[in-house]
């Protein structure tokens, strides 16, 4: 039976082996074994979002006639209802940018949607795509989510708090995706290194949608995981992410440096920790440091399930947990926002019986 860490390396290598000719001898190696786990294969790469990614993959080299048939049969099934499905939201992303572009608003689209729009995969049905994401300069925020609301998009009642770096999640009764409009990139503490104005000079254009420029897209897909999502300090990896990076890279047209004075820490980290899991894309440089080394170290030997890495898991999670209810609580003695949100909270009786279980 392969472990957790065995089958993420080959799932990793597996969505690499259109373009590297080593991970394609190697996979194809394991393959003739018959040593494969799929029930573990499947899972995982159903938990990384990279299912129909890895199908892909396997059928553009030839391999799935080294799967069993019902596992193609079923891939395939996914993979296909994963294009409907993003042929919707290249649609809806595409009517989104003509109304607001008719606004004189320019909707820089983010992540997924970004990517689909671009063509970054050879095949739309590769990505597992959730919201449609996109950033719009700070005064201009409010302005879009009304015009939205004016053509049939609504929103849930709120918790998001007025420096939240997104406006609350709306959706269309008639459309397939959410919609995020973001006015900032990364959360309030590290906005300020990467935002509107460092990237307005590089974005691209294609296809008539604005997009972040390929090196930035780099940085994004890395922060979004390492710096939002926490994974610098829990230690995590996600494959869609990874794979992500490793697609990007290969859109460089020449040699990049890759370097940030703030933000450095996180980013030599996960260049380093896909570009191990999948593998480095020719065109990227960077620095290896001694904590980008560590934490690559950390994050894989975090990939055993053991007792210490569970004890790990739970502990960050709890930190984390805690770190974000205590900042809410600190900012409600100043912020209205927040006071009202605790407020609501602790005169709810609801909220008491959900967090005692009861």
């Amino acid at each position: 039976m392969m472990t957790y860490k065995e089958t993420l390396f080959f799932v990793g290598k597996c969505l690499t082996i259109t373009h590297e000719i080593h991970n394609r001898i190697l996979v194809e190696e394991k393959l003739k074994k018959e040593e494969i786990d799929w029930d573990n294969i499947v899972k995982l790469s159903t938990t990384h979002y990279v299912f129909p990614a890895l199908y892909c993959n396997l059928k553009r080299v030839v391999f799935l006639h080294y799967l069993p048939q019902d596992l193609v049969e079923y891939m395939k099934h996914i993979t296909d209802l994963n294009r409907e499905r993003n042929q919707q939201i290249i649609k809806q992303a595409k009517e989104i940018n003509e109304l607001l572009l008719a606004n004189n608003i320019t909707p820089i689209f983010l992540k997924g949607t970004g990517n689909l729009l671009e063509g970054l995969y050879e095949d739309i049905a590769e990505r597992m795509v959730g919201d449609i994401d996109f950033l719009i300069e700070k005064p201009y925020c409010k302005t879009a989510f009304n015009i939205l609301q004016k053509n049939g998009y609504t929103h849930k009642v709120s918790e998001l708090f007025e420096d939240h770096r997104h406006l609350p999640r709306i959706t269309h009764p008639n459309k397939i995706a959410a919609v995020e409009i973001h006015k900032e990139i990364l959360k309030e503490e590290k906005s300020s290194f990467f935002n509107y104005q460092t990237v307005k000079d590089t974005l691209i254009k294609i296809n008539n949608c604005t997009l972040l420029s390929y090196k930035n897209q780099i940085k994004l897909t890395i922060y979004s995981k390492l710096i939002n999502d926490y994974q610098y300090l829990k230690k995590g990896v996600t494959l869609r992410a990874a794979y992500d990076f490793y697609l990007q890279g290969n859109q460089l047209e020449k040699k990049e440096v890759f370097a940030s004075k703030e933000l450095s820490k996180e980013l030599h980290a996960g260049i380093n920790l896909y570009s191990s899991i999948l593998a480095k894309p020719q065109k990227i440089e960077y620095f290896q440091t001694k904590l980008s080394k560590k934490f690559v170290h950390d994050t894989i030997k975090n990939l055993d399930k053991n007792y210490k890495t569970k004890i790990f898991k739970k502990s960050t999670n709890l930190y984390v947990s805690f770190y974000e209810r205590l900042k809410i609580i600190l900012r409600s003695f100043y912020k209205k926002d927040y006071f009202l949100f605790t407020l609501s909270k602790i005169t709810d009786i609801n909220w008491y019986r959900r967090k005692l279980g009861i």
